[in-house]
């Protein structure tokens, strides 16, 4: 495929990730399964890609070749492989469709354009012929953002950026890049450190996600806590729309009206095409220190973290994860460097200059200790950095079995952090144990701030004969739980199709009106990732 190559493989078509990563469950695991689950632990068999129905293309030659004048003939793709490669995102109602014998829907063409003008050209000719377009980064999207919608119209073409894949500019001075929004994070940290700098932005999709991706959605990287979000290091964007080029960002920050960088970056593909981005960067830190702590309670965790965040003293990376978390993590020792691990783990990273590192990790190793916690030592943090982009294939490794496996994230103010916990995971339980599946309801905080956190949920359950109503059950009952509890419906997964319907609730009948204006300015036809984000 165009831009495939060992530093940018794409992702198998029915799970995540690529084939050598996939492993078998551990006998202990699938052990573990039948006692609790009452499952066999037996993986079903994979069907091979070429032996997947497609509905059929609608494009015809005509257009495949207009679209060709504009991108070259080599990077207009209709055939069977590029299609299911862009047939959607990862989330687990994505693979459980992918498991389906009927025909799946694709899009009807990959379109891979080379640069910003090739884009702004493809988005002016879809806009005059009426074909919906798809903007499609590394395909991790977990809530529906990268269907193929065709809405309205009657064709769907993918637009792959893969090959917008450039550092094109590095300001040691200022400490700034601007990269191809193409790249995946690899990619970018790859070009970065060979001239010294990394942007540090490692959310759980870092192998595959794109930079353009990251920008659209608002990502949050397992860093947020020492270098920010990702919409943080966000000081210019280039976006293409049907209407014309976006050139948005002069300086660090602006009085020059309302902030246009903020609207595009969380747009998900639906009001333009992000092109390149610049972005805070940093030196490559010199020195990494790895500490962990365990609390009595998550309570008690959740409380330590904020005295950090609030202090100002927040490390790099700082997680909590609650008892059943933790519970299940460390169900494979019985200690953990010498000390008896009960409760709940937390993790801390520090990075930086030798002299920064110390400083910064004194203070708040001074703050965790005061507020309760119980020193572990490096190991359990460096074992959790060693494994941290593997959750997935895990979850794979579970639906290949038998196991619904599925996450969900929100976020909010530390005062009602125990609360909204505790609601979501009462809707969860109460909907799969409704169904006849009592669940494993697991959480974590992976990003915190001085006036709250995000709490990101696993949950485990068997499945039934129809696993994606099953799951769809659950989410409606944890989405109406998550918006009754003035939460957000999503701390960085975004919105897509999966949160559609519960954000006019979070953010009113007029704002959505505000969002329908800028559409209509932007993308008056309407053919930028129809069905998403937008209700």
């Amino acid at each position: 495929m165009p831009g495939e190559s060992p530093s940018r493989p794409s992702m198998v078509w029915d799970a995540w990730g690529i084939p050598s990563a996939h492993a078998p469950l551990p006998e202990k695991v699938r052990t573990l399964l039948a006692q609790v689950f009452g499952v066999s632990g037996e993986a079903v068999a994979r069907r091979d890609e070429g032996n997947v129905p497609l509905r059929a293309s609608v494009l015809g030659p005509t257009h495949v070749a207009g679209l060709s004048a504009l991108v070259g003939p080599d990077h207009v793709r209709v055939d069977h492989r590029a299609r299911l490669l862009h047939a959607g995102g990862k989330s687990t109602p994505d693979l459980l469709r992918r498991r389906d014998l009927d025909p799946q829907d694709a899009p009807d063409a990959v379109v891979y354009p080379a640069g910003h003008d090739e884009v702004l050209a493809v988005l002016a000719y879809c806009a005059e012929q009426g074909i919906a377009v798809v903007p499609f980064g590394g395909g991790t999207s977990v809530v529906g953002g990268v269907d193929p919608a065709r809405g309205r119209f009657d064709a769907v073409v993918a637009l792959d950026l893969r090959r917008l894949d450039a550092l094109t500019d590095l300001d040691p001075v200022s400490g700034a890049a601007t990269l191809g929004a193409g790249l995946t994070g690899p990619q970018a940290e790859e070009l970065l450190a060979a001239r010294g700098w990394s942007l540090g932005h490692f959310p759980q999709s870092f192998e595959f996600a794109s930079i353009g991706g990251f920008a659209a959605t608002r990502s949050s990287g397992q860093a947020s806590a020492g270098y920010g979000r990702f919409d943080d290091m966000i000081q210019r964007l280039r976006v293409a729309t049907p209407s014309g080029t976006l050139d948005l960002g002069r300086a660090p920050a602006s009085a020059a009206g309302p902030d246009l960088r903020e609207l595009f970056s969380g747009s998900e593909g639906t009001l333009g095409v992000i092109t390149a981005v610049t972005l805070r960067v940093h030196p490559v830190p010199e020195t990494i220190v790895y500490q962990a702590w365990s609390f009595p309670d998550f309570g008690a965790g959740a409380a330590a973290l904020r005295t950090v965040a609030q202090a100002g003293a927040a490390p790099t990376v700082m997680r909590l994860s609650d008892e059943a978390e933790t519970g299940l993590n460390l169900a494979r020792a019985d200690d953990i460097g010498g000390e008896s691990v009960s409760g709940c783990l937390a993790v801390t990273t520090f990075e930086g200059s030798a002299a920064h590192v110390a400083a910064r990790s004194a203070e708040a190793n001074a703050l965790l200790a005061a507020a309760g916690g119980n020193p572990l030592g490096e190991q359990p943090a460096r074992e959790w950095a060693h494994g941290r982009f593997a959750a997935p294939y895990l979850r794979d490794a579970l639906l290949d079995v038998g196991i619904l496996c599925e996450t969900l994230e929100t976020a909010t103010n530390w005062a009602h952090l125990i609360e909204v916990k505790a609601s979501v995971t009462a809707a969860l339980t109460d909907s799969l144990s409704g169904q006849g599946t009592p669940p494993l309801v697991m959480c974590h905080i992976s990003h915190t701030y001085p006036t709250g956190a995000s709490l990101y949920f696993t949950i485990v359950a068997k499945q039934l004969d129809d696993p994606i109503t099953q799951w769809r059950n659950a989410k409606q009952a944890v989405g109406d739980a998550i918006a009754a509890s003035g939460a957000t419906i999503t701390h960085h997964h975004a919105v897509g199709r999966d949160h559609r319907p519960w954000l006019t609730e979070e953010i009113g009948e007029l704002g959505v009106r505000v969002l329908r204006a800028v559409k209509q300015a932007v993308d008056p036809v309407g053919i930028l990732n129809p069905g998403k984000l937008i209700p």
